[in-house]
């Protein structure tokens, strides 16, 4: 018998280089795939991440807050990791470069499970392709963070720099939830209203589209249009809040309604922004949660 997962998370794990606007520097082992693996699997979902690292790093696989046996680790040649230099206190602004990329992922590497939504999770562009999400979605349900769609690395330097996804308009109708943040979204559309920009993702193919920025969460469907207020105390776990929001949106929405999912996203990341590192906290903390910070929800929740 397969083993079943509710979303099989698909990325690579990084050792980041946090050096913020006054020149103090962290050294952590994040991405992608940490922060919303552990989102998904605090919601009380069953969660499996697909990584690949050098195998003289896979002490960073210690980092996963889910069970080790749902972590397919895959050797690569070279582990991923990223240097960012923030510009400003809200860390809003940021200069990134890549030191390594891992090797890209293949059908091949997805292991014979059952999984309802394959999140693909990636850092950089050429972390996976388009082919392979046409494929797993014949398999399951496919969630895209643009992230590694848009975001390139420099050969020659290792700038990392943001460019259009030229195959957005071939591969966007196999996406059933898109996320992207404003200024990804304005890339991707040329638009800088998210309400607008929404609207042309999904008519380009997309079936739920999520945009985040710093001050609430939207999220569209071509019908219904939803916003949450993030209501974080502060800013010290702001690092991967974007996969939190994501992960826990998508499992979430399984079960309920875009606005429920949306709530229950929203608060999940306000939580783990108030503590470094991905959350680790559970399901019956995020609603305690919701019943203090978000109180007009918690109706939801009884």
């Amino acid at each position: 018998m397969k083993k079943h997962y509710d979303t099989l998370t698909i990325g690579h794990i990084s050792l980041d280089y946090n050096i913020d606007y006054l020149d103090n520097q962290i050294i952590e082992v994040g991405g992608a795939v940490i922060y919303s693996s552990a989102a998904a699997y605090a919601g009380g979902y069953k969660v499996g991440v697909v990584t690949k690292v050098a195998p003289q790093d896979t002490d960073r696989l210690n980092t996963f807050v889910i069970d080790k046996e749902d972590v397919y680790y895959i050797p690569s040649k070279e582990s991923t990791s990223i240097r960012n230099k923030y510009h400003t206190a809200d860390k809003e602004r940021r200069t990134c470069t890549c030191i390594g990329q891992g090797d890209p992922f293949t059908a091949e590497d997805i292991p014979d499970v059952d999984c309802d939504v394959y999140h693909f999770a990636g850092l950089i562009y050429g972390d996976f392709t388009g082919e392979l999400m046409k494929e797993l979605s014949k398999r399951g349900k496919i969630a895209v963070d643009v992230q590694a769609l848009l975001r390139h690395a420099d050969r020659s330097d290792g700038r990392m720099y943001f460019e259009d996804w030229a195959d957005k308009k071939d591969i966007l109708p196999y996406v059933d939830y898109l996320k992207t943040d404003t200024a990804e979204a304005e890339i991707l559309t040329g638009q800088t209203d998210r309400f607008v920009a929404a609207k042309m993702l999904r008519d380009w193919g997309a079936k739920e589209v999520v945009i985040t920025n710093s001050a609430e969460v939207l999220v569209y469907d071509g019908k219904d249009t939803f916003t949450c207020p993030i209501r974080a105390r502060n800013l010290s776990g702001r690092s991967g809040r974007g996969d939190t929001t994501f992960a826990a949106y998508i499992t979430e929405r399984q079960r309920e309604s875009m606005e429920k999912a949306l709530v229950w996203a929203t608060a999940t990341v306000s939580t783990k922004m108030e503590a470094p590192g991905p959350y680790r906290g559970n399901r019956a903390d995020i609603i305690k949660y919701i019943g203090e910070i978000y109180p007009e929800y918690i109706k939801f929740y009884k």
